[in-house]
């Protein structure tokens, strides 16, 4: 079984060991030490990363019977990681990846402490992400009962208390007012933020809580029946605070107003590009009819109704919207594609008009290809692979055979 250093000593970044086995997959190998500071993926915690010699390691594994496995890879991705059984070889931590998750795992047990302690309310889930952090709480919080618990979170930490490690038997822990009732038996490693928290945990925690720095509450939102609530600590709430002020500043600075202004300049923009857009809608409807009008006037007179047969620049809802108010004319038939290639094409008519829209466009997909439906009053498809003048004469045709 590997002797996991990392319980007693996360603050080592470097060590030597023995290879005890190695699996080779490919180009990867999977190597097992003797002792071990590479802290593998468990308790919502992710791995470490950093080097076994001169060979990456680029995952760890907790195995299922007591050892930790070390995922490494060449220095080339088509170079295999040469290591041997009985080796003696030199580990050496990504320390700003430890220590980032050393501030988050332990920024969790205060922030947990700190809801368990205010309002009893339970943490029943933990990840640690790349880029934050997330808890589960068993019920739903109100914002300030949020920020309530984040500040006595941040209280703890800038009182900079010990963080101590210990072990101890399930028996003895069993006597522990811990926070939450371990899931493992035999011997549990118990991780104490003076006269806060007490909970059972393998995860790698820094010494004192002034090292988290800082807690900060990011986001929430309702899960499972409770809560997840999003959080960063330390550098990564330095990170995102500057992300923030830089996106507040360039956007203060495009609206020309000042940082604390932008609520109130956003909400007065959204409400002018709410009075714009029903404005615009209704000059864009006047514009339909007027067009209706035109084309509904110089529309050729033939057997089977008035024609209108037109190429027009325009997307689809535009060439569809002009074609419904076509139909409020009376003994229309209106065929308007895009003068673009493919063409999109609407047929329809008026409603004193025998002729099926459907069948009309049926014929036209027939011959020139794409795809599309409709009812007998309104049809529409797209991709015909063809002119638009060449789809328009086809057009006349289909209406004048239309039974």
């Amino acid at each position: 079984m590997t002797n996991r250093l990392y319980y007693t000593d996360p603050y080592s970044r470097e060590f030597d060991a023995s290879i005890v086995r190695v699996d080779r997959e490919d180009t990867r190998c999977r190597v097992r030490l003797d002792r071990t500071f590479f802290y593998p993926t468990s308790g919502g915690q992710p791995f470490d990363t950093g080097l076994l010699g001169r060979f990456q390691v680029v995952d760890v594994v907790d195995e299922d019977d007591g050892d930790v496995s070390h995922i490494v890879t060449g220095p080339h991705p088509t170079e295999p990681a040469n290591l041997q059984p009985g080796q003696t070889v030199h580990g050496s931590i990504d320390w700003p990846r430890r220590f980032d998750h050393m501030q988050q795992h332990t920024g969790q047990h205060v922030l947990s402490a700190a809801f368990d302690r205010l309002f009893g309310n339970r943490t029943v889930g933990f990840h640690l992400g790349a880029d934050a952090s997330t808890i589960d709480v068993a019920r739903e919080l109100t914002p300030a009962d949020l920020t309530k618990a984040e500040s006595e979170a941040n209280r703890i930490v800038w009182e900079d208390r010990h963080v101590s490690v210990r072990f101890v038997t399930a028996a003895e822990a069993g006597q522990l007012p811990l926070r939450k009732e371990p899931v493992r038996s035999g011997t549990l490693r118990i991780i104490e933020i003076d006269s806060f928290d007490l909970s059972a945990c393998g995860g790698t925690h820094v010494a004192r809580t002034g090292e988290i720095g800082l807690i900060a509450l990011s986001a929430w939102e309702r899960f499972k029946g409770g809560q997840r609530l999003t959080f960063h600590c330390g550098g990564r709430a330095l990170a995102r605070l500057r992300s923030l002020r830089d996106t507040s500043a360039a956007a203060a600075r495009l609206l020309s107003v000042a940082g604390h202004e932008l609520p109130d300049t956003i909400e007065r923009l959204l409400a002018e590009q709410k009075d714009q857009k029903r404005a615009l809608a209704a000059l864009q409807g006047e514009l339909t009819r007027y067009r209706a009008d035109e084309l509904a006037g110089a529309a050729e007179t033939a057997a089977r109704g008035r024609l209108v047969l037109r190429a027009l620049d325009g997307d689809a809802n535009g060439l569809k919207s002009v074609a419904s108010a076509l139909t409020a004319h009376r003994g229309v038939v209106t065929v308007l594609v895009s003068t673009s290639r493919p063409v999109f094409i609407v047929v329809a008519r008026s409603s004193d008009v025998a002729i099926a829209s459907n069948e009309v466009l049926a014929r036209l997909i027939a011959k020139f290809g794409g795809r599309g439906g409709g009812k007998a009053d309104l049809a529409q498809g797209g991709g015909l692979d063809a002119s638009p003048q060449a789809v328009l004469e086809e057009a006349r045709q289909a209406i004048r055979l239309d039974a």
